[in-house]
């Protein structure tokens, strides 16, 4: 065990020693730490990061989606500290405080249509948990308790609780854990790059019939499963997991049409959509559709403190206004003061320098810059919308050929992770589907990120294919 430190000083190598002994990071890979430091961040300014070397990295990834107004902002910090001097914590637990109510109130007023109803939660995987949680008592109180199914898309993500994890479409963070929760149901994805080939003519219309074919694939999903028996449809509007999927035109619309033939909630999981990150504060504004539930959480508040949402129609909430019925479920941090503070404070943000204006009038210049990489022969395909990025690897531009799992191992894990940070860029190199570089910087971002990110792939990549 790890001595204490006796001083006020800390020494990085004690640091070090104490983060192998002790600390449980998510998502990695600790063999990787037998012969090298646990990467430390210590500081964070604008687009960049500082580690306890002082190196500085670009953050090409937003911190995980999440930091939209970008590191350092103090307005932020003020407002936490503010608001824990006068009221640190109390539940939503039959009882409200007034950033709870006005951050319900301000998020309705961003939300299409009816969405008019604001359940806070921690973070994306419990809202995801309430959305479907909230659809099965829903139709138990409606008269059809037999709707409890879900569908959603092959490589989606959709959050780690047992139920969020279901509802996820990769088998191999699935297969640990199972079993899982039963009845969810999987769909193609929208991939148009690997699209079949009927969908690769070369035609204008290419990628809009091949994503009614994606829409009427859960359609079919439906009548297989039986109408009377699904709840809902969780999608992505740009799908995160494989590398950035936008959606192709009238996708979403099909699909609304078929929820509603089919009594089916569509659930618009906007995670890491929502705020910003695809130029409006909601992504169903963006591609022309209205969700029945939309889940979000990371930009809320610019990650500065937790915080979650489900946020539902009018007619979702009417069953739960009468008599003894509740939604009997909640989190103890859900909607926490602290963090609501936060929240309205980054909104504020958002409006005041129009983070979304921003976004949408620089997307193009960062879309254009990114392309400039499709001279490179490891790059397949640039695809994304927004400040939102996937580049997919390939062996060959041609065919298309990909990686198998072991190239995809050294080519991912074994040089690029490592050297694109030692490169000074923070970003995602990411194989849960075919290899794929994520990018997502700060909203903040401007034509001199946008060169630094393509520069610095420029030359990882071109090393990389060398080593190939």
């Amino acid at each position: 065990m790890t001595e204490p430190l006796t001083d006020t000083t800390v020494d990085e190598s004690w640091r070090q020693q104490a983060a192998k002994d002790h600390l449980w990071m998510h998502f990695t890979r600790h063999s990787g730490y037998d012969t090298h430091d646990v990467p430390t961040i210590v500081r964070g300014d604008g687009c960049y990061v500082w580690d306890s070397a002082g190196n500085r990295y670009l953050d090409g990834l937003a911190g995980l989606f999440v930091v939209q107004a970008g590191h350092g902002r103090t307005e932020l910090a003020e407002a936490a500290a503010k608001q824990a001097s006068e009221l640190a914590f109390f539940p939503l637990w039959s009882y409200a405080h007034p950033n709870a109510i006005d951050l319900a109130a301000r998020v309705a007023e961003y939300a299409p249509g009816e969405l008019n109803r604001v359940f806070f939660t921690t973070g994306g995987g419990e809202a995801v948990e309430s959305a479907w949680k909230l659809a099965k008592q829903y139709f138990k109180l409606t008269g059809k308790p037999t709707k409890h199914k879900v569908i959603s898309r092959a490589i989606a993500y959709h959050g780690t609780p047992q139920g969020a994890l279901s509802i996820t479409g990769l088998p191999g963070m699935k297969a640990p854990f199972e079993p899982l929760v039963p009845s969810t149901f999987r769909v193609p994805n929208t991939n148009f790059y690997r699209a079949p080939e009927q969908f690769q003519t070369g035609a204008s219309d290419d990628e809009e019939k091949f994503g009614r074919w994606a829409a009427d694939r859960i359609a079919e999903a439906i009548e297989f499963e039986g109408p009377e028996t699904v709840a809902a449809v969780f999608l992505e509007p740009v799908q995160n997991s494989g590398g950035c999927f936008p959606p192709p035109p009238g996708y979403f619309q099909r699909v609304r049409e078929i929820c509603d033939e089919y009594d089916v909630l569509l659930v618009s999981d906007e995670v890491i959509c929502a705020f910003g990150r695809l130029g409006t504060m909601f992504a169903a504004e963006r591609y022309g559709y209205q969700p029945d539930i939309i889940t979000c959480a990371k930009g809320l508040t610019s990650g500065y403190s937790p915080l979650g949402a489900m946020i539902a129609t009018d007619r979702l909430f009417e069953p739960f206004s009468k008599g003894e019925n509740m939604f009997a479920h909640g989190y103890t941090f859900g909607g926490h003061p602290v963090s609501t503070a936060v929240a309205m404070a980054n909104l504020d943000i958002f409006e005041r320098e129009q983070l979304n204006e921003h976004v949408r009038a620089t997307e193009g210049d960062f879309r254009a810059t990114l392309e400039k990489l499709l001279d490179l022969p490891i790059v397949g395909d640039v695809r994304g919308d927004g400040y939102f990025y996937g580049i997919e690897l390939v062996k060959d531009k041609t065919t298309k050929e990909t990686f198998d799992d072991e190239e995809s191992e050294r080519l991912l894990r074994g040089f690029l992770s490592g050297a694109l940070y030692e490169a000074g860029l923070y970003c995602r190199a990411d194989d849960r589907g075919d290899p794929v570089i994520q990018l997502s910087p700060p909203l903040i971002a401007d034509q001199a990120i946008f060169d630094q990110i393509e520069a610095t792939l420029r030359d990882v990549l071109t090393r990389a294919w060398d080593q190939l």
